[in-house]
Parts: C-alpha cells; sequence; structure tokens
C-alpha cells in the first residue's frame, strides 16, 4: 500500500463498533421488521473484527442514549428501536441514500447566520460549532455562518432554539456582491481540501473492492455505508462552481450508487440467514 493511500484510509478514519452497529441498525434491522436477537448483532459484528464483549457494549450504550430497547425473552435478548430511535434511523436512512443523488441549479442565494457564544462557555461554543456543521454551515470569520441554501433555516432555528441561543442570532438571505471572492470565503468557511481527502480515502477503499459471497457482501455493504452515512454531515454541499476542478464529492457519489445497488440485496440476505439461525437458539 503507497504511502498516499495509507494517508488517504487515515484521512477518513477507521470505524468504531458503535458505528457499524447503527449502520447495520440502519441498513438492514430496520428493513427487516426492526428487531434483533444480541446472537444476531454479535455475529455480524464479528464479520467486521468486532469482538463479541465489545459488540454487547456497543449494544449496550446504544440503548443507553435511548436509541434501542432491550427485551428479555427468558434466558435471550432482543433489540427493538424506541420511538426516537426509529424516527432518528429513518431520517438517518434518507438524508444518507438521497445524499449526492442529483446535483441541483444554485441560484447563488446564502443563508447568512449571525451568532456568537462568549468564549469563557467553550462547551457551548463547541455544541454550536457541531450542530451548525452538521446542518450544512461554514463558519468564515468568528461569529458568521453561511449555507449555500436558505431552506436550512428551519434546521438553524431548531439548533439555536435547542442551545438557548435563539435570542442572540439574526439571519438573512442574501447574494454575494462584486467586492471580494467568493471562492475566497468558501475556503474560509470549509476545510475544502481535508474534505476532498476523505472523498479520495472513500474512492481508494471502495473502487477495487470484490465480492465473493453473501457474506464477503455483506463485509462490504456495511463498511460502504458507514464510510458514506458521515458524508451528508461534513459536507455542505456547496455548488459546482464554487468547487475545485475534479472534485472527488461527484465521483464517490456514482461509487456508492453503483456499489450499494451491486451489494445491498446480498449484503441483506447473509443478514436475514444468519438472524434465522438465533430464531430458535442461544442469543
Amino acid at each position: 500500500m503507497s504511502e498516499v493511500t495509507t494517508d488517504r484510509r487515515r484521512a477518513l478514519g477507521g470505524p468504531s463498533a458503535r458505528s457499524l452497529l447503527m449502520t447495520i441498525f440502519g441498513n438492514n434491522v430496520l428493513p427487516g421488521g426492526g428487531a434483533v436477537w444480541t446472537g444476531t448483532a454479535v455475529d455480524a459484528l464479528a464479520t467486521l473484527g468486532v469482538e463479541e464483549k465489545t459488540a454487547r457494549q456497543a449494544l449496550s450504550r446504544t440503548a443507553a442514549d435511548g436509541w434501542l430497547r432491550r427485551e428479555r425473552r427468558g434466558r435471550r435478548v432482543r433489540w427493538t428501536f424506541s420511538p426516537a430511535g426509529r424516527d432518528l434511523f429513518t431520517r438517518g436512512a434518507e438524508r444518507i441514500f438521497s445524499f449526492g443523488a442529483a446535483e441541483h441549479e444554485w441560484d447563488g442565494w446564502w443563508l447568512v447566520l449571525f451568532t456568537s457564544v462568549p468564549e469563557s462557555r467553550r462547551e457551548l461554543r463547541h455544541r454550536l460549532r457541531t450542530r451548525l456543521a452538521w446542518a450544512g454551515f461554514g463558519s468564515p470569520s468568528p461569529g458568521v455562518w453561511l449555507a449555500p441554501d436558505p431552506a436550512r433555516e428551519g434546521e438553524a432555528k431548531e439548533v439555536l432554539a435547542e442551545l438557548g441561543l435563539a435570542e442572540q442570532a439574526s439571519s438573512f438571505v442574501a447574494r454575494y456582491g462584486t467586492i471580494g471572492d467568493q471562492r475566497a470565503i468558501v475556503a474560509a468557511a470549509w476545510d475544502i481540501e481535508g474534505l476532498q481527502a476523505r472523498y479520495d480515502a472513500f474512492l481508494d477503499e471502495f473502487t477495487a473492492i470484490t465480492t465473493r459471497d453473501d457474506e464477503a457482501a455483506f463485509v462490504a455493504h456495511t463498511r460502504l455505508v458507514d464510510r458514506w452515512r458521515h458524508f451528508p454531515f461534513v459536507d455542505p454541499g456547496l455548488p459546482p462552481g464554487l468547487l475545485p476542478a475534479g472534485w472527488g464529492g461527484t465521483r464517490a457519489a456514482a461509487l456508492f450508487e453503483d456499489r450499494h445497488e451491486s451489494w445491498r440485496n446480498r449484503a441483506q440476505q447473509w443478514f436475514e440467514a444468519t438472524a434465522a439461525r438465533h430464531d430458535a437458539g442461544d442469543a
């Protein structure tokens, strides 16, 4: 493996057991009825290199966060979605599988948000930055946030209200003027080079993968979606005219769609076969 490929993989980061579990629940459990035995989840994670103890901890912690419910059936335990969890996973699936599907012509309008948090309240500053970044906003300078889609104002209002900052914020919808360089603003607001590195790592990892059987398809598909599901939260969906030539996001979206279509049915077949073996066994 070349140094460049190694660096790109490192840029994208390795998946955690918790992340893989969330992907499995969104990929396989939600479409398959919404319930799974512990043994099925443990076996599925084992194919991805996760040890049993770690897999069980991931289940317990996800339940502790309110996304799953534990149902004991004698000595066995079955996991289902909580109402909040079902809503989270359903909305997440919609966002993941629609992201990058089509490019829309941009009308040039920006949503501009002004809000600030005192330096002394560092935890609140961090939460605000994280939540707005996930909503597609970038910050070119302290207290100023931009999004290339005015429709994101509703999500921004929710974030500000939840953090108790609604009364300290203002928003505007505006076009860029004739002073300065719009690309320079974009470069200051978002780490475009870092995002390009993440897309390059994704392309490096999944371009040449082949799957010999259903289990291999399950492993490849789970890792594919686990990687891809983070992009909607770090890529603001900038219009092509503001992106560098040869933008990796376009190629990555095409690769994701192709691999998802190629692997998802066999991946689900393997998961359902594994679940069937546990229906009458010890979980």
